[in-house]
């Protein structure tokens, strides 16, 4: 039997006919937050797990169990701040309206939050992707001159449509079962992060790479060479290069230059900003006009040299390379043989930037020229080449798949949070009924 959804008219548009609004306040107890005083250090560093916009600023899970600080049970008392439950949806009500996170544990915020407890008729991760669905809308009705707050009492009288429970969490399953995969997938990132630069280390700082044998070289009597350029030994037959003739710095352009068109197809621009969150409906475009080297595509390896110095494996896509940003390539070696070089020096080239006395500290190419790699003899090159470029090669596929998974699951949210999609279990309710 065929089934088409039914619609009324309600004081917030249209809603499935069986769905009902509701105000925030009938299906949840909102709860703001407060913070201890920083001059009294009996307050901090206790075991109360405190939670501050910043925190969530860069978090990619669902769930958050703590933040950069904790408090103490005499900072609770003696604060505006409150417990909240494991299952509180936290919503950050002020300068940045919009930020999302589920209670892993009982934790605390600070005053920039109005987090939400669940009533019996709400689930939990269905306000949570409600929120999610209609944060322009949650932004809307924030207020003020300095920054915009979304004040507790406006968010308690805001209006929802809300389905029955048991669609709630029906719904709620399967925007789970995407995110669930999301998250899994950054994990598996880390961890492969993790192995990747710890062979690195072991194979270029210790020296421990395999030998024809298996062995580890240095340990098991590997031949060891004085180097002048690098002031220490290094294994026989591998030499010294700086790492920009290991590879091609290329750097973007100034991609205002290059403006999308009215009704053409354009490119998304890659700035600093999208390096950690990716491709936004925010982000500038550019026309197609720019030379093909420009051109940003998937497993790319790409390091800011302003700002925020990171260097990563890009996987949002087809993208525009803007100025301030390196897109690093080469024809002799592998990815990951420069990835992994321009890892080791990160550290030394932010603390480079940290130092500049300008408002965007930045590296320069004469701080590439300085930067020696040891590069190995091509036969133990070839070697290693087939241990650590399927590491490589899986972060990426890793990257590309969440970002389809991503793309899906934003795709289908404002479809089933709006009722334009039913979920299995409505469909057989309005047969049997």
């Amino acid at each position: 039997m065929s089934w088409e959804p039914k619609f009324k008219q309600t004081e917030i548009g249209m809603i499935p006919e069986d769905w009902e609004v509701k105000e925030i306040q009938n299906v949840g107890e909102v709860i703001g937050g407060g913070t201890p005083s920083t001059k009294n250090k009996h307050y901090w560093d206790g075991k109360i797990a405190w939670i501050t916009p910043k925190d969530l600023s860069n978090h990619k899970s669902r769930y958050v169990k703590n933040g950069e600080r904790n408090i103490t049970e005499e900072g609770l008392r003696q604060s505006s701040a409150k417990i909240l439950p494991k299952g509180a949806v936290l919503l950050t009500t002020r300068a940045p309206v919009g930020y999302l996170a589920i209670a892993e544990n009982e934790v605390t915020t600070n005053q920039g939050f109005h987090s939400i407890i669940p009533k019996e008729n709400t689930t939990t991760l269905f306000l949570y992707y409600l929120l999610k669905r209609n944060v322009e809308y949650l932004k809307s009705n924030a207020s003020g001159t300095t920054f915009g707050e979304l004040s507790g009492s406006r968010l308690k009288s805001l209006k929802f449509s809300f389905p029955s429970l048991i669609e709630q969490q029906t719904i709620a399953k399967i925007l789970s079962g995407f995110d669930s995969k999301v998250e899994l997938n950054q994990r598996m990132i880390r961890s492969l992060e993790a192995v990747g630069q710890a062979v690195f280390k072991r194979w270029f700082v210790d020296f421990e790479f395999p030998n024809e044998e298996g062995k580890p070289y240095k340990s098991s009597g590997g031949e060891m060479v004085y180097n002048p350029d690098l002031d220490k030994e290094i294994p026989e037959g591998w030499n010294v290069k700086p790492i920009d003739e290991i590879a091609n710095f290329l750097n973007g352009l100034a991609l205002q230059k290059f403006p999308a068109r009215d009704g053409e197809e354009y490119l998304p621009v890659v700035k600093i900003r999208e390096l950690r969150q990716g491709i936004t409906e925010s982000s500038d475009r550019a026309n197609l006009d720019l030379p093909e080297e420009y051109v940003v595509n998937d497993g790319d390896v790409l390091f800011s040299w302003s700002g925020s110095l990171e260097v990563v494996i890009w996987g949002f896509g087809k993208g525009a390379l803007n100025q301030h940003l390196f897109k690093v390539t080469s024809s002799k070696y592998s990815k990951w043989f420069f990835y992994y070089w321009i890892v080791q020096y990160l550290p030394e080239y932010r603390q480079i930037a940290a130092g500049k006395a300008t408002t965007m500290g930045h590296i320069q190419r004469h701080h590439l020229r300085a930067s020696q790699v040891i590069v190995p003899d091509d036969k133990t090159l070839e070697r290693m080449d087939r241990l650590l470029a399927p590491i490589f090669e899986r972060i990426g596929r890793i990257k590309v798949e969440t970002r389809i998974l991503s793309e899906l699951r934003d795709l289908l949210l404002p479809k089933l949070m709006s009722g334009k999609i039913r979920v299995p279990v409505a469909r057989e309710n309005e047969e049997a009924s």
